[in-house]
C-alpha cells in the first residue's frame, strides 16, 4: 500500500532529494489504460539478472580479488601492489564489518532513528559465539556446530533489540539515540568486570576448543574451518593448480555469510514492511495516520537490525578467536559503524560496504602491517633522497611523522569533507547522478555511452 499525500500526490515512502526508494521500480503507479503483458519466465529471469547485474559484478570483484592480489604479489609490481591494495586481512574486515554497518544502516538509514547503541548486538553474538564454543552457556554442548551457535546469539541478540528497543522507542531524534547508547555503556561495563566469561574479563575472552566451521553443520564435507592460524587450507583447487591458503579461505568462508545476509536485508527492504520502514522515516505521522502500527514496526526492524549486528559479530569472534570488551560493546565501535554509513551513503544497505573499504583501504595503505605507502618509500628510495634536508626536516622523518600510521588523522579529514560536500555519501551520489538505484540505472546508462 502506497502512502501518498492527496494535496501533492506524493509517495511518503519515497527517499528525500529524489532519490530512489529500494523496493523495485515496478511498485510505481502505471497508467491503467495501459495492457500489462503477463509475466513469463524467461523475461522474469532476464529481468533479475538485468537488475542484479551490479551485485553480481561486485561479487565476482571479490572473489577474484585474493587470487589477483596474489597473483601481483609474484610480479615485479609486488611492491605497489603491497603499498596500494588492501591485503586479504584487511578484506577479512571489510566483510564483518561491512556486514555490521549494514545492520546499522537498517535501522538508522531505513527508519530514521539512529541506534548510537549498536555495538550491544555486535559483541552479544560475538560473546555468544565464544562462550559456547568453551562449553559455557547452559544447555548448549561444547562442540556445538559453529552455524548453530552463531543463529542461536543473532535470536538472543534480537531479543535484546526488543528489550532496548521498547523503552528507546517511546522517545524520538537524539534522545533516541543516547539513550541507546546508554543501554549498550551499561551492558558494556557488566561485560568488562563479569567474571564468569573470563578469568580476567578486561581483557575479553578467548576460544579454547577446536576451531570454528562455517558450512553445514554435522557435515564436514561441505563445512571450513576458518581462523587466522586455525583455518583450512587448499591444495590444488579443483585441479586446476591453485592453492588457497587460510586466510583466502577464511575470506571466502565469511564473505558467504556476509552474501547470504545482505540478500536477506534487502529482500527484507523491498517487502512491505521495508516500504512502511522508509514511510516511517519520511513521515511517521502520516504512516500512522493511515493505520500503521508504527511502534512495533519499529521494534520489528531494530530487532532484524540487532540479529544482523550479532551475526556480524559472530563471525568476527570465529575469525579472530577470541573478543574484548573494547573491540566488540565499547560505543566507538559503532562510532566506525556510523563513519562507515556515511561514507558510503545513508539508507543504500550496501553503502556501507564501501564506505568501509575505503576506510580500511586507507588504514592499510597508511600503516606498515602489510606493506604501505610508508614501507614502500622507505624501502624504495635511495638513503640519500631519504636523508636530505628539506626545510630542516628529513624526507625519512617526514613520513614516519606524517605517514606511518596516521590513518585516523587524514580518515577524519576526509569525513570532514564527505559531510561537507557529499552528504549523500560515495552510493548515495551515484544514485543521484544515475536517477535511480546503480542496479537499475548503471546497466541503461553503460549502454548508451558503449553504443
Amino acid at each position: 500500500m502506497a502512502i501518498s499525500d492527496p494535496a501533492s500526490g506524493v509517495d511518503a515512502d519515497a527517499p528525500a532529494g529524489d532519490t530512489d526508494a529500494p523496493a523495485d521500480e515496478t511498485d510505481a503507479p502505471v497508467d491503467e489504460a495501459d495492457p500489462i503483458p503477463p509475466p513469463t519466465a524467461t523475461g522474469g529471469l532476464r529481468e533479475y539478472l538485468r537488475d542484479h547485474a551490479v551485485h553480481a559484478a561486485v561479487i565476482v570483484g571479490f572473489v577474484l580479488y585474493p587470487l589477483a592480489y596474489e597473483a601481483l604479489l609474484a610480479t615485479p609490481a609486488a611492491p605497489f601492489a603491497e603499498a596500494f591494495l588492501p591485503a586479504i586481512t584487511f578484506m577479512i574486515v571489510v566483510l564483518y564489518m561491512g556486514l555490521f554497518a549494514m545492520s546499522f544502516d537498517f535501522i538508522s538509514g531505513y527508519t530514521g532513528y539512529l541506534s548510537f547503541g549498536h555495538a550491544a548486538f555486535y559483541g552479544t553474538g560475538a560473546y555468544f559465539v565464544v562462550l559456547a564454543a568453551n562449553g559455557q552457556i547452559p544447555g548448549i554442548p561444547g562442540g556445538t556446530p559453529f552455524m548453530i551457535t552463531l543463529l542461536l546469539g543473532a535470536v538472543v541478540a534480537g531479543l535484546l533489540a526488543l528489550v532496548i528497543g521498547s523503552v528507546s522507542f517511546r522517545l524520538t531524534g537524539v534522545y533516541f539515540a543516547m539513550i541507546t547508547l546508554g543501554f549498550a555503556q551499561v551492558i558494556y561495563e557488566l561485560i568488562r568486570s563479569w567474571g564468569y566469561v573470563s578469568t580476567n574479563p578486561t581483557e575479553g575472552a578467548t576460544v579454547s576448543g577446536d576451531a570454528l566451521a562455517i558450512g553445514v553443520p554435522f557435515v564436514d564435507a561441505l563445512s571450513l574451518d576458518v581462523g587466522r592460524l586455525t583455518g583450512e587450507s587448499v591444495e590444488n583447487l579443483l585441479g586446476l593448480g591453485i592453492d588457497l591458503s587460510t586466510t583466502v579461505v577464511s575470506y571466502y568462508a565469511l564473505g558467504i555469510v556476509v552474501v547470504g545476509c545482505y540478500f536477506a536485508m534487502q529482500r527484507i527492504l523491498h517487502s512491505p514492511f521495508g516500504r512502511v520502514m522508509i514511510a516511517i522515516r519520511e513521515n511517521e505521522e502520516r504512516a500512522r495516520a493511515v493505520g500503521y502500527p508504527t511502534y512495533r514496526f519499529k521494534l520489528a526492524a531494530f530487532a532484524i537490525s540487532g540479529f544482523f549486528g550479532a551475526i556480524a559479530g559472530g563471525v568476527f569472534a570465529a575469525y579472530s578467536r577470541s573478543v574484548a570488551p573494547d573491540g566488540t560493546f565499547y560505543f566507538l565501535v559503532t562510532a566506525d559503524a556510523l563513519i562507515t554509513t556515511i561514507i558510503g551513503g545513508f539508507g543504500t544497505l550496501a553503502g556501507p560496504v564501501f564506505g568501509t573499504l575505503f576506510t580500511q583501504g586507507l588504514e592499510d595503505v597508511l600503516s606498515t602491517e602489510s606493506g604501505g605507502v610508508a614501507t614502500l618509500l622507505r624501502e624504495g628510495l635511495p638513503a640519500s633522497v631519504l636523508e636530505a634536508d628539506l626545510f630542516g626536516v628529513s624526507l625519512e622523518l617526514f613520513v614516519n611523522t606524517a605517514v606511518d600510521g596516521r590513518a585516523p588523522l587524514y580518515l577524519g579529514i576526509i569525513f570532514v569533507l564527505f559531510v561537507l560536500f557529499v552528504p549523500n555519501g560515495i552510493l548515495g551520489t551515484l544514485r543521484d547522478r544515475l536517477g535511480g538505484t546503480v542496479g537499475k540505472r548503471l546497466p541503461d546508462y553503460l549502454r548508451r555511452y558503449l553504443r
